[in-house]
């Protein structure tokens, strides 16, 4: 319970935070006032239509991954396990890819996100084909690893060849992951995903615990593996293919954050799904809030700080672990 209220004053005080931090100079009080009142002055239109969607998609977006992360975790009983790992993020990437290349991003605002998320539905579909109705949770992950790598390759190809060289940056810095320049429609376009995805996933509490003991003493237990696993990819995949359609590329939340709370929950797959949700949504949101503080005349992406610090935190979580099983 203490866990849970801290976890929830942090996400909140973050919250507050993002919206009166930004290349606007306005005072706190400012802030918050013109969000609360529509008045039409141009503070109002910073707060409504540029920060508040975009700390609501950093709180959405970290959240999805971090439980993300969680859920593939507790399934596979691998702690090094992660969202990506079913290849869902990589197709997502190549639908948007393919929509900014084809310049159909330029028709209209949600071109890219919906080809992204119509690319990530292609990839379910693929994966749950590769991995049949009856396969194991290694079927899953050749599956996955087959999609991820075929998408990356894809990917790497229309970049490589590209005639057009501002698309290509486009691409580039696309991929790089940021929440800049997001809109209210871009939230409704990914909330419904991340919450059902959400759902899906918040559903494998008792099947995850039962897990621990292995498939099967959790086949004994009644738990129906099959269907838990569609549950799983099905959940991953609409959380994961939203946060990717709308923010491109933030990679190691997913991995990171399940690692730092699992001994706060004592290691319970069920508990670690809420805790990694709302350490992952502090987590994006605390990034989305230093990008915009350590180069603020520069669009510093979110997803290249996230790695920038996941990579050595992960790098000290292996060391630690290493040392206590030695």
């Amino acid at each position: 319970m203490r866990l849970a209220i801290a976890l929830i004053l942090l996400v909140a005080t973050l919250f507050v935070i993002s919206l009166v931090v930004g290349v606007a100079a306005v005072p706190p009080g400012q802030a918050l006032s013109a969000l609360l009142s529509d008045d039409g002055t141009p503070v109002a239109v910073v707060m409504r239509d540029i920060r508040l969607p975009r700390a609501i998609l950093a709180a959405l977006i970290g959240a999805a991954l971090g439980m993300s992360g969680a859920a593939m975790q507790g399934y596979l009983r691998n702690p090094l396990a992660e969202p990506g790992l079913i290849g869902v993020s990589g197709a997502a990437a190549l639908g948007a890819v393919l929509s900014i290349q084809l310049g159909l991003n330029l028709l209209f605002p949600l071109a890219l996100p919906l080809a992204s998320l119509a690319m990530a539905v292609l990839a379910v579909l693929l994966i749950l084909l590769l991995a049949g109705p009856r396969g194991s949770s290694i079927t899953l992950i050749l599956a996955g690893i087959a999609i991820s790598a075929l998408t990356g390759a894809l990917t790497s190809l229309v970049l490589n060849l590209s005639p057009n060289p501002f698309a290509a940056a486009d691409i580039v810095f696309w991929m790089m992951g940021s929440l800049a320049d997001r809109s209210f429609l871009h939230v409704a376009l990914a909330a419904p995903f991340i919450l059902i995805g959400g759902l899906l996933m918040l559903s494998l509490a008792r099947g995850l615990d039962a897990l621990t003991l292995g498939e099967d003493a959790a086949a004994a237990m009644g738990i129906n593996l099959r269907g838990l696993r569609l549950r799983l990819v099905l959940g991953v995949a609409a959380a994961v293919g939203a946060a990717t359609a709308v923010a491109g590329a933030i990679g190691f939340v997913g991995l990171v954050v399940p690692h730092l709370l699992r001994r706060a929950v004592g290691a319970r797959p069920s508990a670690l799904l809420w805790a990694s949700a709302l350490g992952g949504a502090a987590m994006v949101l605390a990034a989305d809030i230093a990008v915009r503080l350590i180069l603020p005349d520069r669009d510093l992406k979110l997803g290249v700080l996230m790695a920038l610090v996941g990579a050595p935190l992960f790098l000290h979580l292996i060391f630690r672990t290493r040392k206590e099983m030695s």
